[in-house]
Parts: C-alpha cells; sequence; structure tokens
C-alpha cells in the first residue's frame, strides 16, 4: 500500500513539473492570494480581494475577437446581473444560437463574471461555439451562505425566461445549457434540479444540457484522491474545508446535499427531466473521485452522462491558455452542445 502511494504521488510530482512554468506560477500565486484573503473567523479581506482580481471592463460598442459584451441588471436590491457576450456575425440573416448560462467558480467566495480569466473564457465560448453566453454574477459567501448563490441562478433563468428582449433575437432560449466549473458546476447542478422540478414556470426557457468542468463536491468521508493530492493548489483539503464551513448552513456537515448530492442526503432525481450531462476531471486534481461519483450518480438516476477524464490536469486547467487541453476542452464542450 505505502509502495503504491509513493509511485503514485511520484506521478504526480512529475505531472506536476510536467505543466508550463507560467501555469504553475499562475496557480502558485492565486492559491497564495485566496489564501491571505481567508480569515480564521470564516470572513474574508475583500479589499485585499478587489485589490488582486483584476477584472475587465464590459464592450458593449466594441466587439473584442468577435465578441460584444454588456452587464444587465435582474435585481439592484441585491445587485444580482450578469454579463451577456453575444457572438458577432457577418451573416444578414443569423442562425438561432444556444443559450449557455454559465457560472464562474471560485468556491461561492471569490471571483466574478468580471474577473479577467473568466472575461476571457467566456468570450471564448461565445466565440467558438458560437453561442450567446450569460455569466452569472450572484453573491457571495460568507456574506451571503446557502441558498443565496442557488437562488441567484435560478432568478437568472427565470429572467431570461419573462423577459424576451433582454437577449439578441437570434437567442434560442429553447436550447439553454448550463455551465460551470468548479463551484459554478455545483451551482449549474442545483440550479438544473430546481429548473427540472419547476419546469411549469418556464414560458420558453428550456435547459436541454449541462457542463460540468470539474465541479466542487465534496463530503464527511476523505477519499482517496484528497489524501494523495492533499497539497495541490486552490483546493488542497484544508482550503475546501474553510470553503464548505463558511457556504453551507449552521450545523451542516459536508454530506449536506449542497456539497455530496450523490451522498446520503442525495435528492431523488430519477423522475425528473434533468440535462444530458459532460463532466470533466483532472488527474491532479483533489476532487475528482467525488466528480466520478457524481458522474456515476447521475448514470445510476438514468440520466444522460458523459465523462471526460484528463490524467495531467490540475483543478481549473481549461482558464489557462497556454495549455493545448484548454483549447480541447472548449472544442469538446462545442461539440456536446452541437450534439444535443
Amino acid at each position: 500500500m505505502t509502495t503504491s502511494l509513493e509511485s503514485n504521488t511520484q506521478k504526480t510530482a512529475k505531472s506536476w513539473t510536467s505543466l508550463p512554468w507560467r501555469t504553475r506560477v499562475s496557480l502558485s500565486l492565486l492559491s497564495k492570494v485566496t489564501d491571505a484573503a481567508r480569515r480564521a473567523d470564516g470572513t474574508v479581506n475583500r479589499r485585499l480581494m478587489n485589490i488582486l482580481d483584476f477584472k475587465s471592463s464590459a464592450t458593449p460598442a466594441a466587439p473584442v475577437r468577435g465578441v460584444t459584451s454588456s452587464d444587465v441588471t435582474v435585481d439592484p436590491a441585491r445587485k444580482l446581473r450578469f454579463r451577456l457576450f453575444v457572438p458577432q456575425t457577418t451573416s444578414p440573416t443569423p442562425s438561432h444560437l444556444p443559450v449557455v448560462v454559465f457560472f464562474h467558480g471560485g468556491g461561492f467566495t471569490f471571483l466574478s463574471p468580471a474577473s479577467f480569466a473568466y472575461d476571457v473564457v467566456c468570450r471564448k465560448f461565445a466565440r467558438k461555439i458560437p453561442a450567446v453566453v450569460v455569466s452569472v454574477d450572484y453573491r457571495l459567501c460568507p456574506e451571503h451562505r446557502y441558498p443565496s448563490q442557488y437562488d441567484d441562478g435560478f432568478d437568472v433563468l427565470t429572467f431570461l425566461d419573462q423577459n424576451d428582449d433582454v437577449l439578441p433575437k437570434n437567442a434560442d432560449r429553447s436550447r439553454v445549457f448550463f455551465a460551470g466549473d468548479s463551484a459554478g458546476a455545483n451551482l449549474a447542478h442545483h440550479v438544473a434540479v430546481r429548473a427540472a422540478r419547476e419546469k411549469d414556470r418556464f414560458r420558453v426557457v428550456k435547459p436541454v444540457g449541462l457542463i460540468s468542468i470539474q465541479p466542487f463536491f465534496g463530503g464527511e468521508e476523505r477519499v482517496e484522491s484528497e489524501i494523495r493530492l492533499h497539497g495541490a493548489p486552490l483546493v488542497s483539503v484544508a482550503r475546501t474545508d474553510w470553503l464548505w464551513k463558511v457556504f453551507l448552513p449552521d450545523g451542516s456537515d459536508r454530506d449536506h446535499e449542497a456539497a455530496n448530492p450523490s451522498g446520503p442526503n442525495a435528492v431523488d432525481i430519477a423522475g425528473l427531466e434533468y440535462p444530458n450531462t459532460l463532466v470533466f476531471t483532472g488527474g491532479l486534481d483533489p476532487l475528482q473521485d467525488w466528480q466520478r461519483r457524481y458522474y456515476q450518480w447521475l448514470k445510476k438516476s438514468g440520466k444522460e452522462a458523459k465523462l471526460i477524464e484528463y490524467p495531467n490536469m490540475v483543478h481549473a486547467f481549461y482558464v489557462f491558455p497556454e495549455l493545448p487541453e484548454s483549447n480541447q476542452l472548449v472544442n469538446q464542450v462545442k461539440d456536446f452542445i452541437a450534439s444535443v
């Protein structure tokens, strides 16, 4: 057993050092920044995060790489809004485009649609798929705990259904895809479950697919990948434990259905019209065992699901454009959307 663990540790170290230096430096810096912002009392140093979280402005008038973006307010009272990305076309009769409702990562605690990496990612999705992308600016914890983020995601979906003039005319609201990475993929799942439960509320919006990129799930158990990759950037056990503690309701443990959808408190989705799902995992991601359990649970629940694994990739690898696997993932998302 020890020999096997040592062998896996050596393989992990080799895979980590094979990543470009730029990626390794970025991951290390991002980990240090979020570590510095997290306080022992369960609060976040927002002033520090606002300084170090480099943001991009919306570009409603001047397309950037063939995509315009604008910020749309849903509820000013809670500052709920989304950033809308629309690919430009020269066709006099543009074809209908799917709508991707995207949820950014950051442990429910950090980042936003304006964060540089997510502005770039959503712009790329809009251009490459092509699709109209709605990037949800949900409230963050610990200031706003569960279920605030899920409520925000569902309310944006309802807003899209009730307002016919918000999206461009060629946006096909009958082909809505949820998408997200890390905590955003967790959010996408729970919004999809609620949308399936309350499907009669929607006039035109129809969720048909879900892209789950290295979803942030967990549980009370310490799974093998968490133990083996205990020192990984971004999502080490110490970091994820802190994030779950400030997100979940007081008195809850990590087997709460929000954290562990396939665990002892799982919701039965067998009878729901849950959307076809594409799940991505990375071999250097401590969360990968939880992500596989999620995929297996979807299959056991009778849902259409596909798993794509990147054996040598870290958590959130797709936001690093210097990695060839980043473009590969975008192309696989494009193929998935075209197939649904």
